[in-house]
């Protein structure tokens, strides 16, 4: 009889060990949270001793040196929460690591926020609260902190559930609220108010049908042909050098639009020579990458993925150019109504203050961005170079769209409604699209295989691409940013008033 082989190990010890394991590994994660945590209060602490050198001798030094705190509280959570929106594609696609991601949008949004982030603050934000209607400077001042604290929190909190929000929408809500609180409902530009409120559908249903569109010409022009490779050195050069003019545009209007006053017709004679350039250039390029390929959609994705790069990395350029006055203008507000106890429209950004709302943007995203990232990018919906292309390429075409007919539009809208536009676009192409039918009965015919097509509905609703419990959630916050964010705000002026004034 033969002998039984002795057991090498423990069971109830293994069984103890993966325990331990398990507790570091939660530990672990609780570490890096509070580590997150520490660093975010120590850039605070830095931003009021920065802020402390240029103020302490002004008057209202404490109340700037306060704003300057909550500004760059704002500033981190707009990096943690808005900027995701930039990358998220991208990492989800797997076209560039998330450090590498991170590493790159920190530097390309402090970069647009230093170069291209304008020298004035016009009314703030976008015209919503006039300060000539507050009774003195000083109550405008609190109005503006109160709604700088509001829209900060808010966002924390979002950015904390997970849902991905307009931080413009955020700004404008406290503004609205606190100006309300403040000064009657006389100071609001309901005008203004209307606009934003178009843009919670305009913005997410104009970037999902645009990149739904580009998703369908990418498979007709070249997923779905027998010849792939064929199809894509013909098709991808026109695709790269339609990115590079959109983004050409895009900058032109959203970035050097910061500095100069760029007339829409030299923006688009811009992109269209840049795009014709681009063209020229991709056409050798495109060919000597696809040289050796195989005739499948894995090879294709290669074409795709340093052209999604550079559409991320101007996109955080473009972000950092035009989304740090958020976080600075009602600073800049506050610190001019203070020290020079007048009230205006048009504030001259210090440039103390446009350090700390650039560095603050990078420092949150650094932080706390990698969960909505993942969220974007890998959570919603799967997403490949290709897809991701598509989702950066709406984005730009969506602002240049919107710029043209003069209709709001907010970024985070754009890009998360891209995203789903293109999720959604994929169910329905999957289940009626003739030529993709067409070619999957070849393919099976090619390799000797069943194909079936039958359309099951228990079926089809198991093989959904889109999480419906995420689509439900962010569409909720989004609804509620708003009037949640003017809530909060005009509790914390009269809770401030009450404390201060």
């Amino acid at each position: 009889m033969a002998k039984s082989v002795p057991h090498l190990h423990k069971p109830t010890l293994d069984k103890d060990l993966d325990k331990f394991s398990f507790v570091e590994a939660a530990a672990h994660q609780v570490t890096r949270g509070f580590a997150s945590i520490g660093i975010g209060s120590l850039f605070l602490v830095i931003a009021m001793i920065f802020a402390g050198a240029y103020a302490l001798h002004q008057p209202g030094a404490a109340m700037v040196i306060a704003a300057a705190v909550i500004g760059a509280y704002m500033a981190m959570n707009i990096g943690a929460n808005d900027v995701t929106n930039n990358v998220g594609a991208a990492v989800g696609a797997r076209a560039i690591s998330m450090t590498a991601a991170l590493a790159m949008a920190a530097v390309f949004e402090v970069a647009g926020a230093m170069i291209a982030g304008g020298d004035v603050v016009t009314t703030i934000s976008a015209g919503i609260l006039d300060p000539t209607q507050a009774s003195s400077p000083e109550v405008f001042a609190w109005a503006m902190m109160a709604a700088l604290l509001a829209a900060a929190l808010w966002i924390n909190l979002s950015t904390y559930m997970g849902a991905p929000i307009s931080t413009t929408h955020s700004i404008v809500g406290s503004v609205m609220g606190a100006g309300v609180a403040a000064s009657g409902a006389s100071a609001v530009n309901w005008s203004s108010m209307a606009g934003i409120a178009a843009s919670w559908v305009i913005s997410p249903l104009l970037g999902g049908v645009i990149a739904a569109f580009i998703l369908y010409l990418l498979k007709e022009l070249i997923i779905y042909r027998e010849d792939k490779i064929a199809a894509a050195r013909r098709w991808v050069p026109v695709l790269i050098a339609l990115m590079a003019g959109s983004f050409s545009t895009y900058l032109t209007i959203k970035g050097a639009g910061q500095i100069v006053d760029v007339g829409t017709p030299w923006a688009y004679l811009l992109g269209l020579c840049v795009g014709i350039v681009v063209w020229l250039a991709s056409i050798p390029l495109i060919r000597r990458q696809s040289e050796g390929l195989e005739n499948r959609n894995q090879s294709l994705r290669a074409l795709f993925r340093w052209p999604l790069v550079f559409s991320a990395a101007l996109m955080c350029f473009a972000h950092g150019a035009n989304d740090v006055s958020n976080a600075i203008g009602p600073v800049t507000a506050i610190v001019h109504a203070t020290q020079f106890h007048e009230l205006a429209s048009v504030f001259v950004i210090p440039s103390w203050v446009m350090i700390i709302g650039a560095f603050g943007i990078s420092m949150g995203l650094l932080l706390f961005g990698p969960k909505l990232i993942r969220l974007v990018g890998e959570q919603i919906t799967k997403l490949n170079p290709m897809r991701a292309y598509c989702v950066a390429l709406s984005a730009a075409l969506t602002v240049i769209v919107a710029s043209s007919f003069g209709l709001p539009v907010s970024s985070t809208h754009i890009a998360v409604g891209a995203v789903f536009g293109v999720g959604f676009f994929r169910e329905w192409y999957t289940r009626n699209s003739k030529r993709r039918i067409a070619y999957m009965r070849r393919k099976a015919e090619r390799y000797d295989i069943e194909a079936t097509f039958e359309h099951n509905p228990d079926e089809m609703r198991r093989r959904f691409l889109v999480r419906r419990s995420h689509f439900m959630t962010i569409v909720a916050a989004w609804v509620i940013t708003v009037p949640a964010s003017a809530a909060l705000a005009a509790v914390l002026y009269l809770v401030m008033f009450q404390l201060f004034v």
